[in-house]
């Protein structure tokens, strides 16, 4: 019985969209592959919501080389045109770096225009956005955003004055803090030394390598940031595959969508403390990646990305006594079909003015009781003689308004 009770309740459909998960999340992590050299593959995202700075400017473009994690913090305004954002890309990145081989973002509107596409398609730059509601894929602009953050609070705490004043000396002090996954500070990653500075003043010398050895010096560097890369994505993939499940779906399987990821943000149109915590079940079309799945969605959510990471969605258990099975109906030329009656439920007689007006209550075919219609006794009589044939339809209590 209590096995019995237990699947009843996992393929309940309101149970299924309204139970909380306690389980760890679904979906391994999956690492980005490690770049082969400097400034080949960055990552780029925007801060937004900042106070005006003297120059008009409310929001920051960082734009992060993922092998040597140097980084460019552009101040920009929210409202900057395409044109504008595609001038500063090859004036502050393309100018001093080249044009990367790829670039990871999340789906803000500047970056999924098809201008923006269109443009990288044009450099030879391959684009790659995030999964809806899953920022995790865009991480490491997301950790430098963490800190710029931090550091731009301090600056305006301290010095009370405009936070871009300040940039330039971010960017240096960021660029030139040792970073434990590649073993170094990103200066001296991206040009082989050191940065020059009043705290290594005594410390560097001119530079004795020149030539061939400078070049192998410089490859040499990047062997070693790769297998320190590659050790740190090891660790932290061993560190959170301990804390997630591996799940797989198939195409034509049916999930529920989580509604709402994040507090305080309103996703899929649904908002409120007691709405369901899952919405559907919708058929998985296609399977895009290890951990994403597109889904078949409604037109209402037509607005909505229809990629979806594996651990937002949760498998659809299916109940027999849910499927209606369908009925057979002739359809006319005109898209209309003709009604059955059954059988005569009631009859009574309606009093107007001048008349009476003798009517029936009429149980349709494929139609249930509380469906039941009003008809006139004459109509139903033309139509359908066979109904008032029978001796119950004779009774005198019927014919008074009593029930069968």
């Amino acid at each position: 019985m209590k096995r019995d009770i237990s699947d009843f309740v996992s393929r309940c459909l309101i149970c299924q969209q309204v139970k909380a998960e306690h389980q760890v999340p679904s979906g391994l992590l999956q690492p980005i592959m490690i770049p082969e050299w400097k400034w080949d593959r960055v990552t780029m995202d925007s801060v937004s919501g900042l106070p005006w700075s003297i120059s008009k400017k409310d929001a920051i473009w960082v734009v992060v080389d993922r092998l040597t994690k140097s980084a460019h913090l552009i101040p920009v305004r929210t409202d900057f045109s395409l044109d504008k954002l595609a001038e500063l890309y090859v004036s502050q990145i393309v100018r001093l770096h080249g044009v990367p081989i790829s670039t990871v973002s999340d789906r803000d509107p500047r970056f999924t225009s098809r201008f923006w596409r269109k443009l990288q398609e044009a450099l030879g730059t391959k684009l790659h956005l995030s999964t809806a509601f899953h920022p995790q894929t865009d991480g490491q602009s997301e950790r430098i955003i963490q800190i710029l953050e931090d550091m731009l609070r301090c600056c305006i705490l301290e010095f009370s004055s405009s936070w871009e004043r300040y940039l330039p000396l971010i960017e240096f002090a960021y660029n030139n803090s040792f970073q434990s996954s590649i073993k170094m500070a990103p200066y001296e990653a991206l040009y082989g030394r050191k940065c020059r500075t009043p705290l290594f003043w005594t410390e560097l010398g001119e530079s004795k390598i020149f030539g061939v050895d400078l070049i192998k010096d410089a490859e040499q560097k990047v062997k070693v940031i790769r297998e320190s890369l590659k050790a740190a994505t090891d660790r932290q993939k061993s560190y959170a595959d301990l804390k997630r499940k591996d799940i797989e779906y198939q195409v034509g399987d049916k999930v529920f969508l989580k509604v709402s990821p994040w507090k305080k943000v309103l996703r899929l149109g649904r908002k409120g403390k007691l709405n369901p915590r899952f919405i559907g079940p919708y058929k998985i079309s296609k399977r895009v990646g290890p951990v994403a799945y597109r889904l078949i969605l409604p037109p209402e959510l037509e607005k909505i990305h229809d990629v979806f990471h594996v651990s937002m969605l949760r498998r659809y258990r299916s109940d027999p006594s849910y499927i209606i099975s369908p009925s057979e109906v002739e359809i006319q030329a005109d898209m209309s079909y003709e009604e059955e009656p059954m059988r005569i439920l009631a009859c009574e007689v309606k009093e107007l003015r001048n008349k009476r007006v003798p009517l029936v209550k009429v149980l349709w075919l494929k139609h249930g009781i509380e469906e039941a219609t009003w008809e006139t006794e004459s109509s139903m009589k033309e139509r359908y003689p066979n109904l008032f044939t029978g001796k119950i339809f004779g009774d005198e209590n019927f014919l008074s308004g009593g029930e069968l």
